[in-house]
């Protein structure tokens, strides 16, 4: 009997499925779609980072210990002495900065990674950068002070790929300096474009003399490194200079990324969860129509187990089926994301190159089987619902029984651990807890839909009562507060995430508005046109702040020295930002966007400022002393850097400390600057002003070009990257109210199905098919506003999670939360004014012919 029960319904399933395609194809593009966007976005980190890796690699060669400068460059005088310390088999001095290039007959220049080294020891820490001679060139270039060799990333950049030959003349812009170079050959290296040249050919290029980034270095067999890295950092040619075992730098990356790429899949996740939403929606609906083919399977043998076993067998079909048109859909996206917006992910961790697509069949077979078990889940419920149909009842078109009483403890009990492991600490960097916390503040709150859908009808009940079809509609949508809160949990689920989502872009977007506002208050900011910006080798000379302030139209000009410290070689390089700062109290407040009132620093103490990112990274938290710094300048005495106050910065994940131009100067003896902000006086005209400023910029430098652009252009192009990055939120969340109504329409459509005769009993009462309609609409539109006001509820409660816990944890800064209460308003409304429509076009068919002719099946 059980055999010929399920034979039987393999047929029902198969006529459903050819009379209503349509219905299964939405519970498949649901699935599809869900692992489409994860597969593909697990792909293109994947990618990225074994591209990074192998890059990595090749440049990084395999040093047993780096010397690595603290303040960007130290003095390569000692290199001689640290090659003859004991234990040291070869010292490879390395130059690096990021320079400007441009082909003979190119018309855009080009980023650049230009590496200064020694070539006859470089094969024994990093082959890869061995030069290789072009035909036709000498063999002497390797030495040459103006031959270059490039790898095939810049050979592709600059248009060289193809006819790649010696002598090939190249245009090199080096800060302030232009340099006319020949092409010598190539290296063997990936990644982004490279050059390499002789290390004093690039010392001379980048007006580096005498100067190194770092020094690797390779052991004699059985040296001891710990023994080693004592003996060099005793050394004086070490000041400023720290030693350390070089950490493999996609492992460092890879560490440092991790955070963000953790976030992108768990938002990719959530097209999973509302696919599952999707699934649930489409089975009720299959479930509640066949309901009679369920019974009569009960009737002739087949167990409620057998049932749901069945119900969820269809659902796994339709999972598999999705899954795998899914995978498909989600590799080729992520080839296409690969190839045109290649292996930055936009958080600024990877640049340079288009990594190729790194296809894993491991990772391909976990997000099948979880689009699998997204299906399983959704379809969970309907199939509890078919176990559960009473036969007898069932055939005779009786409905569903009452609904179980609601259990709000269970609901407080969700929301409580909720907020609890908010409190938690990130789990290796990664905000673990607040992502389960956000998991149960929305199931918490779905699971308190019931006592809510009863706390606000039974407030609603007595508006409703000279209104007897809305007394119809209220009474019912209160009295099945389990099947109000089935029919509206998509809808919560959907519009929390929406609204989470629009509080969190808001409170970032308002918060880097007023940041801008605070760092930008000169009228005109002036920079080198070229990358590397906070390089040594892109500094203005110490006079043009006061040529500049001559101008006629400037009134006065602020200088700026920035430059990059590697205070911990295991992250990446802070940034140092000296410019003038006010010691007296107030006035750090007026040049920077402080998040508390700043400290005095103790007589004979210099006050800097720091990060967000500084403060969490490097415990340099206010009052305190940040010894880290003394690294910076070994000429002074240490223990003279004091944590004054922790400010705001959106633009460096990784760090940035502030500190007193003078200060800096007093400390370093450097009075270049990288950055002028110009105000300008009173009634001057910014479109005269620029071109004398360019062209001073220019007469000074050797032809440099300048940036100059107002605080204004600065400003609206800084928010327009924003809007644009964020410009998917806007469709994300559109897709997920959309996938929450149609939720509703299908668990409307459902219930009217399952209420045919109930339906046609009111018809027979006298009730007319524009009545009946206006019942159901009341009782979608009393539902979707408590689900309505349930999902902003619950959405604030996650926007309050993600601004205050998981951006801090994953980024290292802070926002102030913002509520835009109209645009939060308004999408509820609509919510309200589509769930109330979905519920009367579902409710068509129950005022049908078919509704009124059903209930003689019972007479």
């Amino acid at each position: 009997m059980q055999a010929g029960a399920r034979e039987l319904f393999m047929v029902f399933s198969w006529q459903e499925i050819r009379r209503h395609p349509a219905r299964q194809l939405v519970a498949v593009m649901a699935v599809m779609l869900g692992v489409a966007l994860a597969f593909a976005v697990h792909l293109v980190n994947a990618s990225a980072l074994d591209e990074f890796a192998q890059a990595a690699r090749s440049l990084d060669g395999r040093p047993d210990l780096e010397l690595r400068a603290v303040r960007e460059t130290f003095s390569d005088q000692g290199l001689a002495r640290i090659s003859a310390l004991p234990g040291v088999a070869v010292a490879v001095p390395v130059l690096e900065a990021t320079v400007n290039a441009q082909a003979a007959d190119a018309r855009r220049p080009i980023a650049l990674r230009l590496l200064g080294t020694d070539a006859l020891s470089v094969a024994r820490t990093a082959p890869a950068l061995l030069p290789q001679t072009l035909p036709g060139a000498d063999r002497l270039d390797l030495f040459a002070g103006d031959a270059v060799f490039l790898n095939a990333a810049a050979l592709r950049a600059l248009g060289l790929d193809g006819q790649a030959r010696a002598g090939a003349a190249l245009r090199l812009q080096a800060g302030l300096s232009r340099h006319e170079l020949r092409l010598a050959g190539t290296v063997a290296a990936g990644g982004a474009p490279l050059a390499v040249m002789d290390i004093a050919a690039a010392q001379a290029v980048l007006g580096l003399g005498g100067q190194l980034s770092r020094i690797e270095l390779r052991l004699s067999p059985g040296a001891d490194a710990a023994t080693t890295a004592k003996a060099l950092q005793a050394l004086p040619d070490a000041a400023g200079a720290a030693v350390a075992a070089p950490e493999d730098s996609s492992s460092r990356i890879g560490n440092l990324s991790r955070a963000y790429r953790v976030n992108l899949a768990v938002l990719a996740l959530i097209a999973l969860f509302t696919g599952a939403y999707l699934v649930f929606s489409m089975t009720a609906l299959s479930v509640a129509k066949r309901a009679p083919q369920f019974a009569l399977l009960g009737v002739l043998g087949l167990t409620p187990r057998g049932r749901r076993a069945l119900v969820l067998a269809e659902a796994g079909l339709l999972g598999a089926i999705g899954s795998g048109l899914g995978l498909l859909l989600g590799g080729t996206l992520a080839a296409l994301a690969l190839r045109l917006l290649g292996g930055d992910l936009g958080g600024g961790y990877f640049g340079g190159g288009t990594p190729r697509l790194q296809l894993e069949p491991a990772a391909a077979l976990v997000y099948g089987l979880l689009g699998i078990a997204a299906s399983l889940v959704g379809a969970w419920w309907p199939a509890r619902t078919a176990d559960r149909l009473p036969p007898v009842h069932t055939l005779k078109g009786l409905g569903a029984g009452a609904d179980a009483p609601p259990r709000p403890a269970i609901a407080l009990l969700l929301l409580i651990g909720g907020g609890l492991l908010a409190l938690a600490p990130p789990i290796a960097g990664i905000p673990l807890a607040a992502y389960a916390s956000v998991a149960l503040i929305l199931v918490g709150g779905i699971a308190a839909l019931p006592w809510l859908v009863g706390l606000l009808l039974d407030r609603l009940e007595p508006l409703a009562q000279n209104q007897v079809l809305a007394l119809l509609g209220v009474e019912r949508a209160r009295r099945m507060r389990g099947t109000a809160a089935v029919a509206v949990g998509g809808v919560v689920a959907s519009l929390a995430l929406a609204v989470a989502l629009t509080v969190m872009v808001a409170s970032f977007r308002g918060s880097v508005a007023q940041w801008l506002d605070s760092v930008l208050p000169a009228d005109l900011v002036l920079r080198l046109a070229a990358p590397g910006n906070a390089s040594d080798a892109a500094a203005f000379d110490a006079g043009l702040a006061g040529a500049a302030s001559a101008l006629p139209g400037i009134a006065r000009v602020q200088a700026a020295r920035l430059q990059r410290l590697q205070l911990d070689p295991a992250r990446p390089a802070v940034l140092l930002v000296a410019r003038p700062i006010d010691s007296t109290p107030g006035g750090a407040a007026q040049v920077l966007p402080l998040r508390d009132t700043p400290l005095a620093p103790p007589p004979g103490q210099i006050a800097i400022y720091v990060s967000e990112a500084m403060e969490q990274l490097y415990g340099a938290h206010p009052g305190t002393l940040f010894p880290a710094l003394d690294r910076a300048f070994p000429e002074t005495p240490p223990g003279r850097f004091f944590v004054a106050g922790v400010w705001r910065d959106y633009a460096r994940q990784f760090g940035a400390i502030a500190i007193d131009r003078d200060a800096y100067r007093r400390l370093s003896g450097d009075d270049r600057a990288n950055e002028l902000a110009l105000w300008l006086a009173p009634g001057a005209d910014i479109a005269a002003v620029r071109p004398a400023l360019a062209a001073l910029v220019r007469q000074r430098s050797g032809g440099a070009e300048p940036e100059i652009a107002s605080s204004a252009e600065l400003r609206g192009t800084a928010l327009r990257i924003f809007d644009r990055s964020f410009a998917v939120t806007y469709w994300l969340q559109a897709v997920a109210v959309g996938i929450g109504l149609a939720g509703v329409a299908a668990s409307f459509g459902a219930q009217v199905l399952a209420r045919r005769k109930e339906f046609g009993l009111l018809a027979h009462l006298g009730l007319t098919r524009r009545q009946i309609l206006a019942v159901v609409a009341v009782e979608g539109a009393a539902w979707t506003a408590i689900g309505a006001v349930a999902g902003v509820a619950l959405g604030l409660a996650v926007a309050a999670v993600l601004v205050h816990v998981v951006n801090p944890q994953s980024f290292h800064w802070t926002m102030d939360l913002r509520i835009p209460a109209w645009r939060l308003g308004l999408l509820a409304l609509a919510v309200v004014a589509a769930g109330t429509v979905a519920a009367r076009l579902a409710g068509s068919a129950a005022a049908s012919r078919d509704a009124v002719l059903a209930v003689k099946e019972d007479w």
